[in-house]
C-alpha cells in the first residue's frame, strides 16, 4: 500500500499509468477538457505540472480504469477485497480447537486496524490561520454551465454530537470567496444526518476537508458504508494497515497525518446560500439549490502540496470506476442480506441509480419481486430506479445478455413492478427527493406465476461437438 498520494503517484509513473502535462494549462475548462478526453480514450492518470495562476500541480484520473482502481485499492484484483469482506459477514462457526485457531488470525488484522493518532503529520508542515485562503488552491470550474469553481475529491469529516462518532464523505463544495463554500449533502448523506443533528442542538458544527492522502482514504470517503462504520477504519482494512490521523488546529477533529491539504472550519445550521449549477455524473447539469455553507478557519498542507480533483459527466469518467470498486467490494454484503443474489452489474451508462441487474437463485414463485423490494431497502440502493432480475447463469455484465432475457421472459403487464421511493437528488426527472421505481422480473417463470404450458429450453451445441469443432478451427482457415 501507499503512505501517502506521492507514492501512489510515483507507482502509477513507473507502471506507464501516468502522465505528466507540463505545458502551461487553465484550471479554467481546459483541464476537464483534456481530462475528459483522456478518460473517454481509456488514457492515464494526468499530473498537470504548470497550473496558470497557481504553483501546486493538479491530479486528475488517478483512479480511472480498472487497474488503477485495483492499485489504489493495494491489490491486483478488486475481487480479492470482495473475498477479504466475505469472510468477515460469512464467518464459519467453528467446529473444532483447529477451527477456532483458523479465526485468530482475521480477529487479530481487525483488531489491529482502527486509526492511529499521531502528533506530528505532513499535512501540517505548513499551518495558514490569520492568512488562510481558498485562493491558493488550483480548484477547477469544470464546465461552462457551472457556477464557479468546486472541489470535487474532498473527504469531509464532522462529528455526531449525540453519539460523539466522528464520519467522513465526499460532497463537492463550491468556491464562492477566498474563504466560504456551498457544502453538497444530501438529505440521506451522513454528513446531512450529523448536520440536522448540530441543527436541533443549537450548534455550529466542525468541519474539516482533507484533499489527498493515501487513495485507499480518499476512496473510502464515498464508500456506501452503513452508518456509524468508520470510514478510515474501513480504510485501514483495505491497506492493511492503519491510517495515520491528526488532531486538526482549530476544530475538534481528527484528519489523515498524510493528506496533501486539510481546510478546516464550521458550518452553521443558520446559514445557506444557493450552490449550482454543476455539471454532474448524471451528464447533465444538477440546479442550483440552497445548502449549508463552510467558513474556512485554517489551511494546513505540505511543503509541496499535489491538488487531487475528479471530473465527473457524462459517463464513462473516472467516478465510474471507482463506484465498479463499490459494486464488487460490497456484494458480499449484499448476499449476506439477500441470500438468493448471484450477482450484480450497475451499469456504466446508468450512472450508479439508475439501473441495477441482478442473477438469483430462483426457488419459488414471485422471488424476483421480493429481491427488488429488499435491494430498495438496502442503503444507497434505495436510490436505484429500474432493477432487472434474472435468473443465475446470466452474465449480469453482458449488457446485451440482460436485455435478450428482458425481451424473450417478460409479459409487461404481469412481470412490471411499478413502486414509490426515494430518489436520487441529481434525478432531473423525478420529483424533489421521490419518484417512482420500477422492477422488471426477466427470471423464468413458475405454473405458479401464471405460465400455463411449459418454459422451453434454451438453444445449446451437443458439448460434444463443441469440442471436435474446436479442435478444428484452426484448420479450417475462418478468421
Amino acid at each position: 500500500m501507499y503512505r501517502n498520494l506521492g507514492e501512489f503517484i510515483r507507482t502509477l509513473e513507473s507502471l506507464g499509468e501516468l502522465k505528466r502535462i507540463g505545458i502551461p494549462v487553465s484550471p479554467n475548462l481546459e483541464i476537464t477538457e483534456i481530462t475528459d478526453r483522456t478518460v473517454k480514450k481509456s488514457g492515464p492518470a494526468l499530473l498537470f505540472e504548470n497550473v496558470k495562476g497557481s504553483s501546486i500541480p493538479v491530479l486528475t484520473n488517478a483512479f480511472g480504469s480498472p487497474r488503477r482502481m485495483a492499485l489504489a485499492l493495494g491489490t491486483d484484483d478488486i475481487e480479492s477485497i470482495a473475498d477479504r469482506i466475505a469472510v468477515l459477514v460469512r464467518p464459519q462457526i467453528p467446529g473444532s480447537l483447529i477451527d477456532k485457531l483458523k479465526l485468530l488470525p482475521a480477529l487479530a488484522e481487525l483488531a489491529s486496524l482502527p486509526p492511529r493518532l499521531v502528533r506530528d503529520a505532513p499535512c501540517q508542515e505548513v499551518v495558514r490561520e490569520a492568512d488562510a485562503s481558498l485562493d491558493m488552491l488550483p480548484i477547477l470550474k469544470c464546465w461552462p454551465g457551472d457556477a464557479g469553481r468546486f472541489i470535487t475529491l474532498p473527504m469531509v469529516f464532522t462529528r455526531s454530537p449525540r453519539s460523539g462518532v466522528q464520519n467522513c464523505g465526499m460532497y463537492r463544495m463550491q468556491v464562492y470567496d477566498a474563504r466560504t463554500t456551498g457544502m453538497h449533502w444530501h438529505v440521506h448523506h451522513d454528513g446531512a444526518r450529523i448536520f440536522a443533528q448540530h441543527r436541533e442542538a443549537g450548534t455550529v458544527m466542525d468541519a474539516a476537508v482533507a484533499l489527498g492522502g493515501d487513495p485507499a482514504a480518499t476512496w473510502s470517503a464515498a464508500a456506501p458504508l452503513p452508518p456509524d462504520v468508520d470510514e478510515m477504519l474501513f480504510a485501514g482494512f483495505l491497506r492493511k494497515k492503519p491510517v495515520e490521523m491528526v488532531r486538526c488546529r482549530t476544530v475538534d477533529l481528527l484528519v489523515p497525518a498524510e493528506a496533501e491539504v486539510v481546510l478546516e472550519g464550521t458550518v452553521d445550521p443558520a446559514e445557506e446560500r444557493v450552490e449550482g449549477p454543476f455539471g454532474d455524473h448524471t451528464g447533465f447539469y444538477s440546479g442550483a439549490a440552497a445548502y449549508p455553507v463552510f467558513r474556512l478557519r485554517c489551511v494546513t498542507h505540505r511543503r509541496e502540496p499535489v491538488y487531487p480533483a475528479t471530473i465527473v459527466g457524462r459517463p464513462p469518467m473516472e467516478d465510474c470506476f471507482m463506484g465498479k470498486a463499490a459494486e464488487r467490494i460490497f456484494l458480499p454484503l449484499v448476499r449476506v442480506l439477500v441470500p438468493e443474489v448471484v450477482d450484480l452489474d450497475l451499469p456504466v451508462f446508468g450512472v450508479f441509480h439508475n439501473f441495477a441487474f441482478v442473477s438469483i437463485e430462483k426457488r419459488y414463485p414471485f422471488q424476483a419481486a421480493k429481491v427488488m423490494h429488499a435491494l430498495w431497502g438496502l442503503g444507497q440502493m434505495m436510490l436505484t430506479k429500474i432493477i432487472v432480475v434474472v435468473d443465475a447463469g446470466t452474465d449480469v455484465h453482458d449488457t446485451a445478455e440482460v436485455l435478450w432475457r428482458v425481451g424473450n421472459n417478460i409479459d409487461p403487464q404481469r412481470d412490471v413492478i411499478f413502486s414509490r421511493g426515494p430518489a436520487d437528488v441529481l434525478d432531473h426527472a423525478a420529483g424533489s427527493c421521490t419518484g417512482t421505481k420500477m422492477g422488471i422480473d426477466a427470471t423464468r417463470k413458475l405454473p405458479e406465476e401464471g405460465i400455463s404450458r411449459p418454459w422451453p429450453d434454451e438453444i445449446a451445441m451437443d458439448e460434444g461437438v463443441v469440442r471436435r469443432i474446436d479442435a478444428l478451427w484452426d484448420d479450417l482457415g475462418i478468421s
